[in-house]
């Protein structure tokens, strides 16, 4: 049995610090194909989804299902809808905005629509334990960060009893749709509800949104997913402190881990946005000595220059490119892998162990350690997270409506402002591909690593060298929400068009 409520507003009885209520009363700014959902639909995209032969093997149903794009056209003509929601894994700010406009696209549709949210993740549909998403009980969380509302967790669904008893749940509810808000594993749930439900007869329609901080989940078809501005910003705020503490102090080496998982997207935006003097991309693949002698010779070479200080950031998913890694971690239980089979990489301190590493080649060394992960997940959105969730939560309906199951939505050309955004519906199985997990090759989403040979990343490397001995930090404060710069995309987008 799950217990699931919202603790502030129950024990503080509705009260909110100033800025909470100040957010509430943003308006998010849509794509302009969003503005009359009476008048649009998807339609079939003239590019087909690929779908790779070992993977339609294991999704008949959907395997032949096209890319949707939403465009001004006759609508299918409902009365109204009732759509189940819920969230899967780490939390990512934006996400109550998906959920805000997955309400208010029902309210446009239907009079009639309904909106239940099944509590923490997918376990709640599992076990039906579900709360019923009113105007009242969404209100208070638009704009607002974490995922409090109804919860998250990390089941995964995967046994045929599973997939039975999440068609048990959305068939009590009579549901036309079902929205999973997650990465690129919760949304493989997803792919494997959609073609179970088709296989059983079960007329609801399986949506996708990606969510992660982590910046893993994109594609060709997915330019990012909702959290990773917010999260970037929240850690470059501090990246930016711990900068001007540095020249302030000059006494002082800081070794700072980032949140990302696998891939250093999270380390190559903060570095775009504070200018450290020394980034690691786990994706360049150097061995352990290759990196700790980088470091060492960056520190001797800055000490010539009457320079004992420094920042140097390391994403927390080095360690799966650097084998030599894993075998200096003497703690078994860090890499216990979770319900989807990914090492735990957050809790092993890599920050540590280099400094460790560098301390016995200069003794000497002030070292101090720092892990940014969790501040980043729950903060305020940005306003573009602001913009871009609530755009997915009004296109995820349309793809209820338009029964698209099987399909992940997302939105095209995120470095435009919002009124120039486009909104796509993709098979999620042509974004798999099969990958071993706990010693069995199963169908997974691909997961985005950084692309070193791409143009974000050559731009880096031609930056990189200067800001190793010249302090070009840069101090990028917290998010803007008011101003010329409420609504900068992330650096990532900005710079990669």
């Amino acid at each position: 049995m799950i217990w699931y409520k919202s603790v502030a507003r129950t024990l503080f009885g509705g009260n909110m610090a100033p800025l909470e209520k100040k957010r509430l009363e943003y308006r998010p700014k849509i794509p302009g194909v969003l503005h009359d959902l009476s008048r649009v639909r998807f339609v079939p995209a003239e590019k087909t989804a690929h779908v790779r032969e070992e993977i339609a093997h294991d999704f008949p149903k959907t395997k032949d299902r096209s890319a949707h794009r939403l465009m001004s056209a006759i609508p299918v003509k409902i009365n109204s809808l009732r759509i189940g929601v819920f969230f899967s894994g780490g939390p990512a700010a934006g996400g109550h905005n998906v959920i805000w406009g997955l309400f208010e696209a029902l309210q446009q549709l239907g009079a009639g629509s309904c909106l239940i949210g099944f509590l923490s993740g997918a376990l709640g549909l599992l076990e039906n334990q579900f709360k019923n998403l009113s105007q009242k009980a969404i209100d208070p969380y638009r704009n607002q960060g974490g995922f409090d509302l109804i919860g998250t967790g990390r089941t995964k669904i995967e046994t045929e009893a599973q997939m039975a008893a999440a068609m048990q749940s959305v068939q009590e509810h009579r549901l036309d749709g079902l929205v999973v808000i997650g990465g690129d594993d919760s949304n493989t749930n997803a792919a494997h509800l959609a073609e179970y439900f088709l296989r059983k007869g079960c007329k609801t329609a399986v949506i996708g949104v990606p969510k992660t901080i982590d910046g893993d989940l994109r594609s060709s078809e997915i330019e990012i997913a909702f959290g990773f501005d917010s999260a970037c910003k929240t850690y470059a705020e501090t990246i930016g402190n711990i900068c001007r503490d540095a020249k302030s102090t000059q006494k002082y080496y800081h070794f700072i881990k980032l949140m990302g998982r696998s891939a250093s997207h999270i380390a190559l935006e903060c570095a775009f946005a504070t200018q450290p003097n020394l980034t690691l991309i786990g994706e360049e693949k150097k061995g352990l000595e290759q990196i700790v002698e980088e470091i060492v010779c960056l520190i001797e070479q800055r000490k010539q220059a009457g320079k004992e200080y420094g920042v140097i950031l390391i994403p927390e998913g080095l360690i799966e490119f650097v084998p030599e890694m894993q075998g200096l971690i003497q703690e078994p239980r860090l890499l216990d892998l979770d319900p989807h089979g990914n090492v735990k990489v957050s809790q092993i301190e890599t920050e540590k162990l280099l400094a460790s590493l560098v301390k016995k080649k200069l003794p000497s060394l002030a070292a101090q350690e720092h892990f940014l992960g969790y501040e980043g997940r729950c903060c305020f959105p940005s306003n573009f997270d602001a913009n871009y969730a609530y755009s997915l939560g009004l296109a995820a309906t349309l793809a209820v409506r338009d029964g698209l199951t099987g399909a992940i939505c997302s939105i095209s050309h995120l470095h435009k402002s919002p009124e120039e955004w486009t909104v796509n519906a993709s098979p999620i199985v042509s974004l798999m591909v099969m990958e071993k997990r706990r010693g069995k090759e199963i169908p997974v989403i691909q997961k985005a690593i950084v692309d070193i040979k791409g143009t974000l990343f050559v731009k880096f490397s031609s930056l990189r060298k200067d800001w190793e001995m010249e302090d070009r930090y840069l101090y990028p404060g917290p998010i803007q929400f008011f101003g010329d710069v409420q609504s900068e995309p992330p650096n990532t987008l900005k710079e990669s068009v």
